[in-house]
């Protein structure tokens, strides 16, 4: 396992957000995270690059505990959060916003980003501003990438766009899980989901409570009904 969470405790104040969170990634696997808003999917990415830090319980990348590391060494271990706010420098190019954070040891180079994301090549003399929503997130996670991460974490990167971008950011995510990405998904969409993921995990106040293969979580109506309160074939 490239990633593993054990009993992973987290707090807002005196909030108890995740209350045991225990999940594991394999090197090469796309998991999701899944459950209604407030459950503690995004504080689960949060508490593993280190930006709510756990109180109790281990983070283990690679075999080594990161829960007490700053977020700048956990990033340099190589793991990359891409935030629902996307966070990109709209003042800088694109080209800038993916140079500025490629990393001299990286296997990613601009030619790479280019192949996956080709919208970026066509506008990288734009000012990261003049984007589009979808072609924002794809910057962001084409930046990720030039940090050169082993696991890489998406935030409902398919919120709030049209179907079309949907389906390109889809199939760009398809592209990066073929070079071998381990990546965790929080995201709504469902059909999203279903078309990416090797496994999910379902998350309720703080805890997970449902996991299971694609397949089976497809089969699972039940399921999607109890913890999700959606019918993925209705």
């Amino acid at each position: 396992m490239i990633l593993k969470l054990e009993e992973v405790h987290a707090y807002y104040g005196k909030s108890h957000v995740l209350q045991g969170i225990s999940l594991q990634v394999a090197a090469g696997e796309v998991v999701t995270l899944l459950g209604r808003n407030g459950a503690g999917k995004t504080t689960t990415l949060k508490s593993i690059v280190g930006v709510v830090p756990p109180q109790k319980g281990k983070v283990l990348f690679e075999g080594h505990d990161m829960a007490k590391l700053p977020s700048h060494k956990i990033a340099r271990q190589g793991v990359c959060l891409v935030p629902e706010h996307r966070g990109i420098f709209k003042l800088l190019t694109v080209e800038e916003n993916l140079t500025m954070a490629a990393r001299k040891d990286s296997a990613w180079t601009l030619n790479d980003i280019y192949r996956i994301f080709p919208r970026l090549q066509e506008r990288r003399k734009n000012g990261g501003g003049q984007l589009s929503g979808g072609e924002q997130q794809m910057l962001a996670i084409a930046r990720a990438l030039m940090t050169h991460p082993k696991v890489l974490m998406l935030d409902e990167p398919v919120e709030g766009l049209a179907p079309v971008i949907v389906d390109e950011i889809v199939a760009q995510i398809r592209l990066i899980r073929a070079t071998g990405m381990s990546i965790i998904l929080v995201e709504q969409n469902l059909q999203v989901c279903t078309q990416l993921a090797d496994r999910h995990y379902i998350v309720e106040q703080g805890r997970i409570v449902y996991t299971a293969s694609n397949a089976d979580f497809m089969a699972d109506d039940h399921a999607k009904d109890r913890y999700l309160g959606v019918n993925l074939t209705a």
